[in-house]
């Protein structure tokens, strides 16, 4: 990593729909078995087969470009180049674990990520604050300011936010992450999952996308197929920080093969 720049922050918000959802998992099981059966519905309908276009579509579509930005420039690949550790900030233990599972599950499903969770906040650099529903202004007030905090009021009403600090080489240095606790299990562990993938870099929401996560009118609540396949090519090697699509597509077809062999082996895909 190269010496700090001056902060320039990237972030973005996600608007769900509030619902009481329950569903049945396997691995990457979240809560307890037959506790969200709408999850497990959404998995049997999920879409598995895309061509490649499809996946570079919507990775040129994420990972460049930012929904909202308050500095800097957002056409460069922006990532971590270093282990990512999480620090969690909440008295509920409950949502604690359900966090330290989702990490575990992304882990697990990127290939070359490194990341895990850490028990004190200076040994992290993505910090996630649970909080009330009714402290969520305020806490977002705290991190950006009460400016963006009435911008962000005034246009959306989010239940779950992100955002990341990067220097000037493009490399993530800091993400914060904000997740309320009391407006659902469904409704956690949909922003858990974004907004934690989001913090690693491919910030930018599209709504021209139907499969990705990363769209407002989508709501997963796991880790699906098609942001596995964004989330492997973005912390493939090969795609550095601070690349320009230009020089990401000429990668991409290389890279994209990997990635799919792999992605294919951890979810036992049949072509």
């Amino acid at each position: 990593m190269s010496a700090s720049a001056p902060p320039s922050p990237d972030f973005r918000i996600a608007l769900v729909a509030l619902a009481a959802f329950a569903f049945v998992g396997d691995i990457a099981t979240i809560a307890s078995a037959g506790e969200l059966p709408a999850i497990a519905s959404r998995q049997r309908a999920e879409k598995k087969s895309f061509t490649d276009s499809e996946i570079v579509e919507g990775f040129l579509k994420t990972a460049f470009g930012a929904e909202h930005h308050l500095a800097g420039r957002v056409d460069r690949i922006r990532k971590f180049d270093e282990p990512v550790r999480v620090y969690v900030e909440s008295d509920r233990a409950d949502r604690k674990a359900q966090l330290a599972r989702i990490v575990a599950d992304i882990g697990a499903r990127v290939q070359h990520l490194d990341i895990a969770m850490t028990d004190t906040s200076e040994a992290a650099n993505v910090r996630v604050k649970l909080v009330r529903d009714r402290d969520l202004y305020r806490t977002i007030s705290s991190f950006y300011g009460a400016e963006k905090a009435r911008e962000i009021r005034s246009s959306l009403d989010p239940q779950c936010l992100s955002g990341f600090r990067k220097n000037d080489n493009f490399e993530i240095e800091h993400s914060d992450v904000i997740l309320t606790v009391d407006n659902g299990d469904f409704t956690f562990l949909d922003c858990a999952y974004e907004e934690l993938l989001q913090s690693l870099g491919p910030i930018n929401d599209t709504a021209s996308v139907p499969w990705t996560m990363f769209n407002d009118n989508v709501s997963m609540g796991y880790f699906d197929v098609y942001d596995q396949y964004i989330l492997n090519l973005l912390y493939d090697p090969r795609i550095k920080p601070g690349m320009t699509v230009h020089e990401v597509k000429a990668l991409l077809p290389d890279v994209l093969a990997d990635v799919r062999a792999w992605v294919k082996r951890v979810n036992n895909l049949v072509e």
